[in-house]
């Protein structure tokens, strides 16, 4: 049997991970890379750390405005998936990569799994939640990660196609924090254990308006410990533009961190901040307090269990909410065991691959 997984964004890399882990041996696995992230701090070094092989093919798309980004992936995944031939198309997520890979295999009549299905902000100005919503609709098997998931699946009557195996990025957290256990690693800029917080500020909701960015800003520049602001290409130059300067008081800038080394900090924190998905969660299964600038959050678990609280329309409350507690202790796991790679590969086998011959 022969899978092609698209992937074209960090936390896709995260999620291949251990799914080419749990291919070997068992399919024919080629990795399409749309090069939505295409640096290589944001894409190859993630191949590296991760011992993901290379890709067998690379569009080389690059960054642009939504429609146009979507539509150089879509035909250029067209001629991929012909030539290739795949049994089976793997997309993961919800990026412009995801969509465009599950709708160019839609319309050539090749069967499309959704790895990370159901997951529902329901804020429709989230350029994610669309492309989430399409996928999930348009493919053929839902391997979603969390009952919560699920629910979100049946509720829009694809319960039939859908199937519960956990959180990827799970499996892949407990490898890597079981690697720095074992050998350890030095913290950026001298930071001590305990002694800073972490910082991720991205999305268009938070950065795109200067009174905005520069709210937010001022609230962290204004926190009792240092803050590793982790800032990618696109926060300096809408902060540039803006003429908000981003190395402020509290705030000690980084570029973004490979995934070992954001785990390493994240895990040494006195708490994230972050308007990102993925963090939020990794956060709560290194269990450090985590404040979401953000209205909404797919990871609800994170917020009902006390280890995320959600700050967005009056940023005033960002420091109370950092400064907060630690919440009761919790042994409760709805991303998962760490083996979700393996449950979703076998259910790809199981849909896809060849059926087993019937008695006469």
């Amino acid at each position: 049997m022969r899978i092609l997984s698209v992937v074209g964004a960090r936390p896709q890399f995260v999620k291949l991970a251990p799914i080419a882990h749990a291919m070997q041996g068992r399919a024919e696995h080629l990795i399409a890379h749309t090069g939505q992230h295409y640096d290589v701090l944001m894409s190859d070094v993630f191949f590296r750390d991760l011992g993901i092989p290379a890709p067998d093919f690379n569009l080389g798309v690059g960054s642009g405005k939504h429609g146009a980004q979507t539509g150089a992936m879509l035909a250029g995944l067209e001629e991929i998936i012909e030539g290739a031939a795949p049994d089976c198309v793997l997309v993961y997520g919800d990026t412009n990569s995801t969509l465009a890979a599950a709708l160019a295999a839609a319309k050539l009549h090749v069967p499309v799994a959704h790895l990370e299905a159901g997951l529902r902000s329901f804020n429709r100005r989230m350029p994610e939640e669309h492309n989430r919503v399409l996928t999930d609709h348009s493919a053929d098997l839902l391997l979603a990660p969390t009952q919560v998931a699920m629910g979100h699946l049946a509720n829009e009557g694809l319960g039939a196609r859908s199937i519960l195996v956990g959180d990827v990025m799970t499996d892949v957290l407990f490898t890597v924090r079981e690697s720095l256990t074992r050998t350890g690693a030095a913290l950026p800029h001298g930071l001590v254990p305990g002694g800073y917080y972490i910082a991720t500020i991205h999305r268009p909701d938070n950065t795109d308006e200067p009174v905005r960015l520069a709210a937010i800003i001022g609230e962290l520049a204004k926190l009792d410990k240092p803050v590793l602001l982790l800032a990618h290409p696109r926060l300096h130059s809408l902060a540039k533009q803006h003429g908000i300067a981003l190395q402020e008081g509290s705030i000690v800038l980084n570029p973004p961190l490979t995934y070992p080394q954001l785990i390493n900090a994240a895990r040494h924190s006195a708490g994230v901040i972050t308007d990102s998905g993925g963090l939020q969660k990794e956060a709560f299964l290194l269990r450090v307090p985590c404040t979401t600038i953000r209205p909404e959050t797919e990871w609800v678990e994170t917020v009902e269990l006390g280890w995320n609280v959600l700050v967005s329309s009056d940023l005033t409350q960002l420091a109370a909410s950092v400064h907060r507690g630690a919440p009761e202790p919790t042994d409760a796991t709805p991303y998962g065991d760490g083996h979700a790679a393996e449950r979703s590969v076998a259910a790809v086998l199981a849909t896809f691959g060849p059926q087993p011959a019937q008695n006469p």
